[in-house]
């Protein structure tokens, strides 16, 4: 890649996922939210993979760490899902708001957000969400990533054709 483009990829990604998390933490006021902000932090990090390559990429994005990552969301999401199932009587149940008043004050407490519109748990699901996004997204363009240069370090283009 040029160098004008390897000077500018990084600090364009960090906008580009500081955009993203913005999106993430405001979507329970905003249009937008986990899939969506982490679209966004998932382009920034990509942009550095295309730029960078895969040894060279400034995020660092190794197997073990993205899995811990993606395990963690959705380890989250379901058990924020669970606690609703378990206390509120249903999956995914808001146990902040507290819509139909099943959750005892004090765990009500626990997961109240603190915002003028009592969103609840749906602040905490996008971000999960977001993680998810974010690591399923990348990984996808680090597997198309890591083919294309076993292609062109080990396949004779040759033999294809």
């Amino acid at each position: 890649m040029s160098d004008i483009l390897k000077i500018i990829a990084f600090p364009l990604s960090l906008i580009m996922m500081a955009y993203g998390a913005i999106t993430i933490l405001g979507g329970h006021i905003t249009p937008g939210g986990g899939f969506q902000g982490g679209a966004m932090m998932a382009s920034g990090a990509i942009l550095c993979v295309i730029t960078y390559g895969l040894k060279n990429n400034p995020y660092n994005l190794s197997h073990n760490r993205m899995s811990i990552i993606e395990s963690l969301g959705a380890l989250a999401y379901v058990g924020l899902g669970l606690c609703g199932l378990f206390i509120g009587g249903s999956f995914l149940y808001n146990l902040g708001a507290n819509i139909y008043g099943l959750v005892p004050a004090g765990i009500a407490t626990i997961f109240n957000y603190p915002d003028a519109l009592h969103a609840g748990i749906i602040p905490y699901l996008n971000f999960v969400v977001g993680l998810k996004v974010f690591i399923g997204l990348t990984s996808i363009v680090l597997v198309f990533k890591g083919i294309t240069n076993f292609k062109e370090d080990y396949v004779d283009t040759e033999e294809l054709d």
